[in-house]
């Protein structure tokens, strides 16, 4: 009887702690380095694992239905970027709104918060699947797609588009709970829905021969699989966190508040679109190995980009939750650490993928003048990455503190005309690759000494 009483008393004491067990973090306390570290490094696999959504679909249409079927889902990669990364610098700006909340542990206004973003994120969605679908082959032959590529292109681009309403409930609900400190479970359910990409790409291309239309099939519905995923906790319930239809209800205000931070942090991810729309026409100019080229080195470029991204959004969670809290001398010591983390790995992950370029390049095709063609890219890109922490760490520092509009113009002025004006400027005078490249670095340089000035006169008007 003893033993079984002992067996009893182990078996409640672990239910206890399972059922107690709680993932959301006070980020207005403890040791910064430690907690920025730790909370960025599932935000970095989970970017890597939607970056696995894209590649997986390259790597597949590149093996198996061969060159001009990469370059066709290559061709929409900046224009879908147009239009998720409205959603992903929306889910930033909802982020950034809850964590404001959470540290100023206003309740009531956090509650309307959650509901009013929702609404605003599902609008959101919705407005841009019609747009897409529906604009989809005039935005493509705008940007000059080749003709030998334009049909794959419309149907992966028509069919991908149609995932918009569940990547805007997925970066929502990513959204609240990062803010509430836990960047675990969408890691999680990343790697569920990100193996469910994969699986159903190779049985979509190999087995039904879909080509373009497969990986796009299959990018849709692990979409909406990481969407239902991410909001059965916040039915359940997080900290302070609980999302009930029963409750709901929107404020104006707060709704306003959602718009004003979140639509221009979503824009300023869509002026970058806009910029590389330019830079995708002037890829275009070349020959189709070229394409096939730079959409296969596109996408090692997103996996630097997307890892370094987890240490922004650390950065503008961790100043969000201590602004709200008042605690002002962990907001700019929270962004100096945070830029130095995605500087050393920007270096870190650019040198190696330098390094073995080759070997990465062959993932996406086995065809040796698109290698040579990607490789370009990233010879000349792999230095630039680290750079554009100060940048990028500066407008999430920006958005933490609840300013987007002028981050927002920044951009524009020195990321997206200053690229236009390069493409008509330098690159249609020298014309080759190397040329059109080297935009990046100049571009992002300037861009990040306007944002830095900013955020130094925001913060001390604190």
């Amino acid at each position: 009887m003893t033993f079984i009483s002992s067996c009893k008393t182990l078996f409640n004491s672990l239910k206890s702690h399972k059922m107690t067990r709680t993932y959301e973090k006070d980020l207005t306390q403890g040791s910064l380095s430690k907690g920025i570290f730790f909370y960025g490094l599932p935000l970095i696999f989970s970017n890597l694992l939607q970056v696995l959504f894209n590649i997986s679909d390259v790597a597949v249409v590149g093996h198996f239905a061969g060159s001009l079927p990469l370059g066709s889902v290559g061709s929409t990669s900046q224009i879908l970027f147009l239009f998720t990364g409205l959603l992903m610098g929306l889910g930033g700006g909802v982020n950034v709104i809850i964590a404001y909340y959470i540290g100023a542990k206003s309740q009531k206004k956090l509650d309307l918060s959650l509901y009013s973003s929702f609404i605003v994120s599902m609008m959101v969605g919705l407005i841009l699947m019609l747009a897409g679908f529906f604009l989809a082959r005039p935005i493509l032959t705008l940007i000059k797609t080749k003709a030998e590529l334009l049909d794959n292109a419309v149907t992966y681009f028509k069919i991908y588009i149609l995932g918009m309403p569940g990547l805007a409930l997925y970066n929502y609900g990513n959204a609240v709970l990062s803010a509430a400190g836990d960047t675990k479970r969408p890691l999680y359910y990343l790697t569920i829905a990100g193996i469910v990409n994969i699986i159903l790409n190779l049985i979509f291309v190999i087995i039904f021969k879909m080509s373009c239309a497969g990986v796009a099939l299959a990018s849709l519905i692990s979409q909406y699989v990481s969407a239902i995923l991410v909001m059965i906790p916040l039915f359940h319930g997080i900290g302070n966190i609980k999302f009930q239809i029963k409750n709901f209800q929107t404020n104006r205000e707060i709704t306003l508040r959602v718009l004003k931070i979140g639509i221009p942090s979503g824009m300023q991810n869509v002026i970058f679109a806009i910029a590389n729309t330019f830079v995708q026409v002037g890829i275009n100019s070349f020959d189709a190995n070229m394409v096939a080229g730079a959409a296969a080195g596109s996408n090692l470029d997103n996996i630097v980009y997307s890892a370094m991204n987890g240490f922004y959004v650390a950065c503008a969670t961790f100043i969000g939750q201590n602004y709200g809290a008042g605690n002002k001398k962990r907001i700019i010591k929270s962004m100096f650490i945070s830029n130095a983390y995605a500087f050393t790995l920007g270096a870190t992950l650019s040198t190696l993928m330098f390094i073995f370029g080759h070997q990465c390049l062959a993932l996406f095709t086995n065809d040796p003048q698109v290698i040579h063609a990607g490789y370009l890219r990233l010879s000349i890109l792999f230095f630039s990455y680290p750079f554009a922490s100060f940048m990028d760490n500066t407008i999430a520092a920006n958005r933490g503190l609840g300013k987007t509009f002028i981050p927002s113009i920044i951009v524009f002025l020195g990321s997206c005309l200053f690229r236009i004006a390069w493409i008509y400027t330098v690159f249609a005078f020298f014309k080759t690759i190397q040329s059109l490249f080297l935009l990046y670095i100049f571009s992002w340089t300037i861009t990040a000494i306007a944002e830095i000035i900013y955020f130094i006169r925001t913060y001390r008007k604190i």
